[in-house]
């Protein structure tokens, strides 16, 4: 299984790391953190250095009941980072998390290798056109609503199999518009409750029915650090534990804010000749 990245051939033979850079004030785990360009391309070469394939960019917070910024509002955060990350590192993949086709158009043409869109075109009816018209990959979530009222749209009658049915029909729309590269991510956290994203990572191996790579973004979410009770600050040792079950099912990415040891989970899985 490959993608076309920026004219490369990527392999999902082995699984891939996606590192995530916050650019945000209020993301649920390192928001406001880092505020500087060099803050950021630090953690770019570090998390590069530590096996990332994708470096995974977001200037609006996606977590429950985040604050709706405006489209330039996003752009005034996002644009000096890409183009300070792909002067710095030429070859990076640079994935953008956003669900704007106006961002998405605006950091691809600054340099950027992926769009990252958590509603899958729902919340843009020009996304998937531009993304067509771009040819990058593009990453389609699963999310009902909107960031802010996601939490209570959490009824399904059948939780994977209407998730399934949701990608099948986003599929053929992103397929009709001429979109080539797509990638497939369940949306852990997203319009679910904690017992729905356990229930959707028991089954995540049906996801492979759609024959398209599959991302797992669990990194540090409240399904590992609630069930704990502890925080986010200390969910590294579960989100590993998640990351594991996750290769196991047959995830192809993993979404982390810890490169290190996804890297380490990718390497220690792959011995077991799943």
């Amino acid at each position: 299984m490959f993608i076309n990245c920026k004219g490369k051939l990527i392999d999902f033979s082995t699984a891939r790391v996606m590192g995530i850079l916050n650019i945000t004030p209020d993301s649920f785990y390192d928001g406001g953190r880092k505020r500087t360009l060099s803050e950021y391309i630090d953690h770019t070469a570090k998390m590069l250095e530590e096996g990332a394939t994708f470096i995974d960019a977001g200037a609006y917070s996606s977590r429950p009941g985040a604050v709706d910024i405006s489209e330039e509002e996003e752009l005034t955060r996002i644009l000096p980072v890409v183009r300070a990350l792909v002067k710095e590192f030429p070859d990076v993949l640079l994935s953008i998390d956003t669900f704007r086709s106006k961002v998405a158009r605006e950091c691809v043409q600054e340099g950027a290798a992926i769009i990252n869109d958590i509603s899958a075109g729902s919340l843009d009816s020009n996304m998937m056109k531009t993304i067509a018209e771009l040819q990058v990959p593009y990453i389609m979530m699963h999310m009902r609503g909107t960031p802010q009222n996601m939490k209570e749209l959490n009824e399904y009658k059948d939780l994977t199999g209407d998730i399934l049915f949701y990608f099948s029909e986003k599929i053929a729309e992103a397929r009709a518009h001429g979109i080539n590269d797509l990638i497939i991510d369940p949306g852990f956290g997203f319009s679910k409750n904690i017992s729905q994203n356990f229930e959707l990572l028991k089954h995540l191996e049906l996801f492979k029915s759609l024959n398209l790579p599959v991302l797992s973004g669990i990194s540090r979410k409240s399904l590992i650090y609630k069930t704990l009770n502890t925080t986010p600050d200390e969910a590294l040792n579960g989100t590993t534990v998640l990351n594991t079950v996750s290769l196991l099912k047959g995830a192809h990415i993993l979404r982390v804010h810890d490169v290190k040891e996804a890297v380490e989970c990718v390497k220690l899985t792959a011995q077991l000749d799943y």
